[in-house]
């Protein structure tokens, strides 16, 4: 019923209208075969397409676009809507809102978003539809024998929700603010190859602060004494198969003379460094 010539437009009109003007001047007069104050809104069945192809289906409209389009039944004997679209459904979100004209209430607007997939498990998309439908006290049409129809037609606005610039910028600072290293991780990093790495003469060769693979192997006398009063004896008898100091005793210094202290143990050249 509604035309796509736009060749009688003014220039520079837009189309804002307000709940109400939608109830009382369009969907009342399709719904009455009554034309339209301007013929602009195609009658097109919105649940056949995606929301992304429905711009295709309208000459009017950049960010926001108005369908007349028919409700059918999801199941033949109920009164709830079939959501379905060709690679999603639309799933009602909030509550609905009333429309009055005056005192009247007129009708009902009913906000959804599109999910690709099948329910439950969609995924939600930034597609939203305001669908706009005459109040309950109106005449429904004859429900003929066999047809799943709910509603001749309601009037569907379309459009995709836009992301504050504000929220992409935070998103982006966010992000590369984590592939930034910052003092600290330079310093953990710095540090880290200071400790030794006993996973093969491998990694110990890339330490240069190590020195020679010789240096480490090399049988030297070591005097091995720290803050904590241990003492090691020398001993420069290498095993040639593990090329490790041979088994000697750590005698601790201590007043209360633990005999746990003192036990046979290894001494290992790989973790001794000057």
């Amino acid at each position: 019923m509604a035309g796509r010539d736009n060749s009688n437009l003014p220039p520079g009109f837009r189309f804002h209208p307000t709940d109400e003007e939608l109830i009382m001047f369009y969907l009342r007069n399709q719904t009455l075969s009554k034309p339209c104050p301007v013929s602009i809104i195609p009658e097109v069945n919105i649940y056949k397409f995606d929301p992304w192809e429905l711009a295709e289906k309208t000459e009017f409209g950049e960010k926001e676009w108005y369908f007349f389009t028919p409700r059918d039944r999801k199941y033949p004997n109920g009164v709830r809507p079939n959501r379905a679209a060709v690679s999603g459904y639309w799933k009602a979100t909030g509550t609905d809102k009333t429309i009055y004209s005056g005192s009247k209430y007129v009708g009902i607007k009913k906000s959804l978003v599109f999910y690709k997939g099948r329910p439950p498990k969609g995924t939600k998309t930034d597609w939203i539809m305001h669908e706009y439908r005459l109040n309950e006290s109106r005449s429904q049409p004859i429900k003929k024998i066999g047809s799943m129809r709910l509603d001749d037609w309601v009037l569907c606005r379309i459009y995709k929700k836009k992301i504050p610039e504000s929220h992409l910028e935070q998103t982006e600072e966010h992000v590369s603010s984590k592939n930034v290293p910052n003092d600290d991780d330079k310093a953990m990093e710095i540090q880290s190859r200071k400790i030794p790495r006993t996973f093969s003469l491998a990694h110990l060769w890339e330490l240069e602060s190590l020195g020679s693979i010789s240096h480490l192997l090399g049988d030297q006398d070591t005097n091995y004494d720290n803050d904590t009063g241990a003492v090691v004896p020398q001993s420069s008898t290498l095993f040639p198969e593990t090329m490790l100091r041979e088994p000697h005793c750590v005698k601790f210094e201590d007043e209360n003379q633990n005999t746990y202290l003192n036990q046979r143990t290894f001494y290992n050249p790989m973790l001794h460094f000057q």
